[in-house]
């Protein structure tokens, strides 16, 4: 299997509500399996990242409940990991009463574990006197160890992080541009039928959140008042505000992730396909530019992390896009993709993220602008240089200064973050 099937099977799934909750689900689905008896107790525990994205985000199939408690009591009673990240599609309204019973009586919990720095999920359910446990680490869906009555069903032979806990993440974190592009002489025509299908199901969860008076709403307004001009760039960022809208809303439609992330998905997927299709781009194209849209986000996620402090909307999946526009218009040019590179990370490069919730789909509209502007600019011949500011020479060296501010500069910035988010928490009545 090559790099590129690696990356979609690990990274680019359908998932049904926000990643994170919904890995919580799965996890707390993959201990009540083993465990065989009624569930009585579910508690989670989780990195800051998992913490602040659950947070304050609507879970599917929840009549509009919010945060990773109810996915995790949800996910338990569920009991069905077959359904991965669409496992609330398995939820029904008894099953809901029982969860919101788990919650209110304390008998579901989620805890926050301030020393694990990347993506680390561990469920632990009780029930007629057994005692099941899974741990997802390094991924979403990434199990690395299950067990059952102290009897280890799985485990992982050393400890994993983001970076190494799918192989295939060790080789393409040292992958340049120019090999990426290479990687998409493997697709076949099964690869571009679920690219396709990617575009498909965000579209249609774009078309549910139009109806929704949020984001995407109000940016349409501005098209109708005249604030906005009714070309490509408004189209672009009214779809994608509206498929997140409707996705961090709870609505029961699931979307295409990219990098692990949904509104990742949204924006590596429909901002290409949005484009290219206005400029008349024939569908393979536009299909093998949005695979080219995947392997850069899941690249830079490599380097960043799965859940950074910086928003993985701006500096992934709008990085995905712009390069994904430059591919379509020009191919493998590799001075204009490095100049739509540069010019996207030094516009939007240090927007935070506060975790998930309605407001990311602010963050996604303003992505969705910048990867086209920078696209246009780069096959124009201009853009941000490595004179200015922390870009670098090559769209390879930006990203690793970006990593660097990342991961050393913003070492605080979600430890402040969850401080103020939980002091808010504290004061409500």
């Amino acid at each position: 299997m090559s790099i590129y099937h690696d990356v979609i099977k690990s990274e680019v799934f359908p998932a049904l509500g926000c990643t994170e909750p919904i890995a919580v689900a799965y996890a707390a689905s993959l201990a009540a399996e083993r465990l065989g008896a009624e569930v009585e107790t579910v508690t989670a525990s989780v990195d800051p990242g998992v913490f602040k994205n659950g947070f304050a985000v609507t879970v599917p199939k929840t009549g509009g409940l919010k945060g990773n408690v109810i996915a995790a009591a949800l996910g338990a009673l569920i009991a069905r990991p077959e359904l991965k990240m669409e496992i609330l599609s398995g939820a029904d309204n008894h099953l809901l009463a029982q969860a919101e019973l788990l919650v209110s009586s304390g008998r579901a919990v989620v805890a926050l574990v301030k020393e694990r720095t990347d993506l680390y999920i561990d469920v632990v359910v009780t029930g007629g006197g057994r005692t099941a446990r899974a741990v997802l680490e390094g991924g979403h869906t990434n199990i690395v160890r299950l067990e059952c009555d102290g009897r280890i069903l799985l485990n992982a032979d050393e400890p994993v992080s983001a970076v190494d806990s799918h192989a295939y993440r060790a080789v393409l974190r040292q992958m340049t541009f120019s090999e990426m592009i290479g990687l998409l002489d493997d697709l076949d025509q099964g690869d571009l039928v679920y690219l396709k299908r990617g575009v498909e199901m965000n579209l249609r969860i774009a078309e549910e959140g139009k109806q929704l008076t949020k984001v995407g709403h109000y940016v349409e307004e501005l098209v109708r008042k005249g604030f906005l001009l009714a070309d490509v760039v408004s189209s672009s960022k009214i779809l994608t505000a509206s498929a997140s809208d409707a996705r961090m809303a709870g609505l029961p439609y699931p979307v295409m992730s990219s990098g692990g992330s949904g509104n990742q998905g949204i924006v590596a997927i429909l901002v290409p396909y949005n484009v290219g299709m206005f400029f008349h781009v024939p569908e393979e194209t536009i299909l093998r530019s949005i695979a080219l849209s995947h392997l850069v986000n899941a690249y830079i996620k490599c380097h960043t992390g799965d859940l950074a402090p910086i928003c993985g909307c701006a500096i992934a999946a709008g990085v995905g896009a712009a390069v994904a526009i430059v591919y379509q218009q020009a191919g493998p040019d590799m001075h204009k993709i490095d100049l739509a590179v540069n010019t996207i990370i030094s516009d939007i490069g240090g927007m935070l993220c506060d975790g998930a919730k309605g407001g990311c789909a602010l963050k996604v509209v303003s992505s969705t602008d910048a990867a086209i502007r920078a696209a246009y600019m780069a096959l124009n011949g201009h853009g941000i240089s490595e004179e200015e500011g922390f870009v670098g020479k090559s769209a390879e060296e930006t990203i690793h200064n970006l990593s660097r501010i990342a991961d050393k500069g913003m070492a605080l910035v979600d430890d402040i973050m969850l401080c103020i988010m939980l002091q808010k928490r504290s004061t409500e009545p």
